[in-house]
């Protein structure tokens, strides 16, 4: 079964990220599954840039301890990744720029002289790379030149002819040379059609799926790509983008967003999200509807902005001043991604509370191929669920300023009928102090009491009705040994079981996606 790893690395500024997702575009029209990870430092130029692609005719969620294929377009890429070379791995090179030990096989490309021959400049070495790899696994360069075409299409005929020069230049050299090591990994095959998603793009579909209408968002690494998705698809699907000045006018204009009735979310990372919280308490006392997405950084402050960590799952559970009801999921991959950014949705309307959808930068900026087939399906099985949300109200209308409609009615299941501002003839009070039913303002002990435990009934009707249990792989009794994880780590254990599996080793796993809260009796059972 083919199963292999290609990266490539240079220098940042130097196209890194626009040929790794080429590649792993390719690698999927040409039947296979794809997983990749790019690693960048928070830099514009200068520093290492590598993208990392695992090619499986399986699915596949996780990255390769070793490399197959390591392609240099600078001394420093080899030294990086050299330790991850196996005795068959292919080093790709330009011998005039470097050299390595004679033990390596290697191909050798030499990205200097045919930048001289086609009066390219150096950043085009990642182009001949890029033809020059297909060209080493057997692609199909007319796919590749089609891709080239799609991916500067905003660019112009002249550019992209300019580059079909650098990649058929790199394809041919390797025709010329190497005939007889071309591995024929990428032998374009049958399969299903897929989509290459990263989780970010990944939560901007679920969004779109339920009907999000406002994304309001200030750019923070890994979250950013969450806005830029829907600023691009916003006429498209009617739906409104806000990049806002700062996260605390992020989350407002999200609240008043969900507050007028459409459904609304915000996006960012730690340190963003940190500023929002008091507002998230807001969304708390008011019962107002949010959907909050984190894409965790290591920190704290700037901490490491382009590296990943799930440093957050506390400051999310615990967020906000005072108690109040929330939700938090966390996604594992792709599918997931898709269908816990739709349930979300429904869950903050149904509930009226706010819900936080968690990532990290290993799952918001990698990418991994999905089958359409499964996106088709999920269109087709979800339903938009607005809870309470009340559009025909046949209660009572106020007369004489007496307020018959009562927002913050005391019910069994700590859910209120909610109304649209502006439904005639009903209007309320929604502010930030504790209030009684019909929403005027209150100090006294009785309503506070009566509205806390009212809140809090939403837990208990969360989790009778709509909280799922984690996941199992494999058989907990049975095993000597049992993972437990959460969010995106998933397929990296799913991993190590297999491998544990051929060392005769039996194992388990908990999957945790939907955290907080949890019910512990149907855990526990």
């Amino acid at each position: 079964m083919t199963d292999f790893t290609w990266l490539i690395g240079g220098e940042a500024g130097f196209g890194i990220m626009t040929t790794g997702v080429v590649f792993s575009k390719i690698a999927t029209r040409s039947g296979y599954h794809i997983f990749d990870y790019v690693e960048y430092p928070s830099l514009i130029r200068g520093g290492h840039n590598a993208y990392e692609v695992h090619i499986s005719e399986a699915p596949v969620s996780y990255l390769s301890p070793t490399i197959d294929i390591l392609v240099c377009l600078n001394k420093e890429t080899y030294e990086k990744h050299k330790n991850r070379l196996t005795s068959s791995s292919l080093v790709v090179l330009d011998q005039d720029e470097f050299e390595i030990g004679e033990d390596i096989k290697k191909i050798i490309i030499p990205f200097k002289k045919i930048l001289v021959s086609l009066k390219g400049q150096p950043i085009m070495k990642n182009t001949i790379a890029l033809g020059a790899s297909i060209g080493i696994l057997g692609g199909d360069i007319n796919e590749l030149i089609k891709l080239i075409s799609e991916q500067f299409v905003k660019k112009g005929e002249e550019v992209i002819n300019f580059n079909k020069q650098f990649v058929q230049a790199g394809f041919d050299e390797i025709k010329k040379n190497y005939s007889d090591k071309i591995l024929n990994y990428l032998v374009k095959k049958p399969g299903e059609a897929k989509l290459v998603l990263t989780g970010n793009d990944a939560f901007a579909l679920g969004s779109v799926m339920a009907d999000c209408r406002v994304y309001s968002a200030y750019p923070m690494t890994p979250s950013s790509t969450v806005l830029t998705d829907l600023a691009a698809w916003q006429e498209k699907v009617g739906m409104v983008t806000r990049h806002a000045e700062d996260e605390i006018s992020v989350i407002n204009t999200a609240i008043g967003s969900s507050y007028a009735g459409v459904r609304s979310a915000v996006g960012s990372s730690g340190g963003g999200f940190a500023l929002m919280v008091e507002s998230l308490s807001f969304t708390g006392i008011t019962e107002i509807p949010m959907v909050v997405f984190i894409a965790q950084r290591p920190g704290p402050a700037t901490g490491m902005p382009t590296w990943t960590e799930q440093g957050d799952l506390l400051f999310s559970v615990f967020s906000g001043h005072g108690e109040f009801p929330k939700i938090v999921l966390a996604p594992g991959d792709n599918e997931e991604m898709i269908e816990l950014t739709a349930k979300a949705y429904n869950l903050a309307d149904i509930y009226q509370l706010p819900v936080i959808v968690m990532s990290d930068m290993y799952l918001s900026e990698s990418h991994k191929s999905i089958t359409k087939k499964f996106v088709d399906e999920f269109v087709v099985r979800y339903k938009v669920n607005r809870g309470k949300l009340v559009k025909n109200p046949s209660f009572a209308k106020a007369s004489e300023g007496k307020l018959n409609y009562l927002r913050y009615k005391v019910t069994k299941d700590g859910i209120s009928p909610r109304l649209i501002p502006g439904t005639s003839g009903h209007f309320y009070q929604a502010n930030s102090y504790e209030h009684v039913e019909d929403g005027h303002t209150t100090e006294e002990a009785q309503p506070r009491i009566d509205q806390v435990n009212k809140r809090a009934k939403k837990w208990a009707t969360y989790l009778k009705n709509d909280f799922s249990l984690p996941m199992v792989y494999g058989d907990i009794k049975n095993s000597e040994t049992v993972f437990v994880s959460w969010g995106s780590t998933k397929g990296i254990v799913l991993q190590a079981q297999k491998l544990l599996k051929t060392k005769g080793t039996d194992s388990a796993f908990i999957h945790f996606n939907h955290i907080y809260p949890l019910d512990k009796e149907k855990i526990t059972e």
